[in-house]
């Protein structure tokens, strides 16, 4: 199964499952992420479906190549985190 897992910082705005789904791309897995949490889709996708800018999402401990369209192919035991992207110095 593909594990979907959320980085604490989310957390503090809504709630944020861990989810285990069949999917054969991020796009599927995130979907089933907010089918358990609706709320969940606006912090992680613009009003667009794109993923934000701050916003970073890794499969398989590599950033996900495609934030428009979420297209990154998924093996059967993937393992996606999605957290906040931090930026400044």
């Amino acid at each position: 199964m593909v594990e979907v897992r959320f980085t604490p910082q989310l957390r503090r705005f809504t709630v944020t499952p861990e989810v285990a789904c069949e999917a054969a791309t991020l796009r599927q897995a995130l979907e089933a992420a907010f089918a358990a949490n609706p709320r969940l889709r606006g912090y992680v996708l613009d009003d667009q479906g794109h993923v934000r800018p701050n916003v970073a999402i890794f499969v398989d401990g590599r950033r996900c190549a495609d934030a428009v369209a979420q297209t990154d192919v998924l093996q059967p035991d993937s393992r996606i985190y999605v957290m906040q992207a931090l930026s400044g110095g």
